[in-house]
């Protein structure tokens, strides 16, 4: 036999191999997963925070999902689901004979009343994303949505977390006088469709879900999934104690690593080190207002000020000196990872002969103070800032870095009471809209404070938020991302990746770039 011969059929042996291995999900088992912080509350309508929307999607369903790649939507409780040909009804089917984690049947009228729920001005921050909704009516297994408006959004935001299924008869039952009481009661023990539900609850010390017998979706083995019985999570907020404890195999899974633990882990022959693609980006966010709180001129309110600062700002170093390498130029104010993503935005490139320029150009030519509010105790902002001190001494700027805590910086942010403030954002939907709405739109919560205001980008958005021919909106969209880069409201810096440590047992764990864990088709290899 010639060697080219064997060589076919050693790749054929190791392709058959490979496509069995996808069918060789072991079932069974408990994976132990670090976390840095607990969960706070699982309720999906009352709730913003990422502690527990990133748990949410594995005890709630939605009608429809998120893809891996958080750029699409998949079916989900709902098997289809048709438009209206003016845009403004939606009628989705659901899967016959799905069922809530005790067994009880799940209904259209469940459906009705989670939405119903959820798009309730006066229930969460987050039912502006169902606000295009006049009227739900269920019959069968059909749920028909009749819209005010057409609403590209839509779909995306059927597969975001506050659009959970949940048991209408359960919920109504639980103790308390009104919707937040009886919210409180049940998300002690709270029952959904997804693929687990919740065992034990230790607040601060571990948490225990288990699977859900009743869960509709089929693993590679033709069988329900998921593949595991459970997964506990135990509350670790130290770095180093969540990593020791992974190589000491006492975790299968270690979330948040530093990223200056990346390298060191990566080369640890038991463990598989991944950099989860993600919709986090890092940037300064300027004050653009002509007077600052306490009524002194504010040079950020120049663009070209605020241009020059863009490209005095070295990025390729900074990704070097802050993320050790693991993050990516931001050309943007939405990652790349998010849909409608304009990928032929240039960003800032370091260009310190062009920032001089710029200042020359503006009134400030010969330099002046400026001050960041930082997170006090948050090593990156230190190293960001401190580079950056020397970076924008190139130009004339003098910056102050202000330490401060989480909550006065926060606080001072909301009040407008700040020059510039180090800022990190992460999406919550598959569609550029939130992000939109917060960084560009005024009327939102001011463009992230910044003041920024464009009555071209206002229009533009409003327009897209109604447009249902996805060129015109991605047209919209690249329009929206250019003007927005012009003002420079913001300094534009990197994204950066979720980190996330695993035992190399440890097969199909995804974190979408949403940020959802999902665990329903996690295993444990023997």
């Amino acid at each position: 036999m010639n060697v080219k011969r064997l060589s076919r059929i050693s790749l054929a042996v190791a392709a058959a191999l490979t496509v069995g291995q996808a069918f060789a999900a072991t079932r069974g088992g408990q994976m132990t997963f670090g976390r840095y912080a607990d969960s706070l509350f699982l309720d999906p309508v009352l709730n913003d925070a990422n502690l527990d929307i990133w748990i949410l999607t594995n005890l709630y369903d939605t009608l429809l999902q998120p893809t891996n790649d958080g750029k699409g939507v998949q079916m989900g409780l709902a098997s289809s689901y048709t438009t209206g040909k003016d845009g403004k009804s939606m009628v989705l089917t659901l899967r016959p004979g799905l069922k809530f984690a005790d067994g009880s049947a799940l209904s259209a009228s469940d459906v009705k009343w989670s939405l119903d729920r959820a798009r309730n001005p006066e229930a969460g921050a987050w039912n502006s994303s169902l606000a295009s909704i006049s009227s739900i009516v269920a019959n069968g297994n059909k749920v028909t949505l009749n819209l005010k408006q057409p609403d590209p959004t839509l779909p995306a935001a059927l597969a975001t977390f506050n659009a959970a299924i949940m048991p209408q008869k359960l919920f109504t039952a639980a103790p308390g006088k009104n919707d937040a009481e009886k919210a409180k009661a049940f998300a002690e023990k709270p029952i959904g469709s997804g693929p687990f539900v919740l065992s034990e609850w230790k607040r601060g010390s571990y948490m225990v879900i288990k699977r859900n017998p009743y869960y509709w979706k089929k693993g590679d083995d033709g069988k329900a999934l998921p593949y595991l019985d459970s997964v506990r999570f135990e509350i670790i907020p130290d770095d180093n104690t969540r990593i020791l404890k992974l190589q000491a195999g006492e975790l299968q899974i270690a979330e948040f690593i530093p990223l200056s633990r990346v390298a060191e882990l990566k080369a640890d022959s038991r463990l598989n080190m991944t950099l989860f693609p993600s919709t986090k980006v890092n940037s300064i966010l300027m004050n653009n207002r002509p007077k600052l709180n306490d009524g002194s001129e504010n040079p950020l309110s120049d663009v070209n000020v605020r241009q020059a600062l863009n490209y005095a700002a070295n990025k390729d170093a900074l990704i070097q000196v802050v993320t050790y390498g693991t993050g990516k130029l931001m050309k943007s104010y939405m990652s790349s990872t998010t849909p409608l993503f304009d990928a032929r935005q240039p960003g800032f490139p370091y260009d310190l002969a062009k920032a001089k320029a710029l200042m020359a150009a503006s009134k400030y030519k010969n330099g002046f103070d400026l001050t960041v509010l930082a997170t006090s105790g948050s090593a990156d902002d230190l190293a960001l800032l401190t580079a950056l001190q020397q970076m924008w001494g190139a130009v004339g700027v003098r910056l102050k870095i202000e330490q401060l805590d989480a909550a006065t910086k926060t606080a001072r942010y909301r009040a407008n009471d700040f020059q510039m403030r180090t800022a990190a954002w992460t999406n919550d939907i598959n569609d550029p809209s939130q992000i939109t709405t917060y960084y560009a739109v005024f009327d939102n919560i001011e463009s992230v404070h910044t003041g920024f205001k464009s009555a071209e980008i206002d229009k533009l958005f409003a327009q897209s938020q109604q447009e249902l021919n996805v060129a015109r909106r991605t047209a919209q969209y690249q329009q929206i991302q250019s003007l927005y880069l012009k003002a420079a409201p913001i300094v534009y810096l990197y994204e950066t990746p979720y980190p996330v440590a695993m035992s190399k047992k440890v097969k199909g764990f995804f974190q979408i770039p949403l940020g959802n864990n999902l665990f329903a088709g996690a295993y444990l290899e023997k």
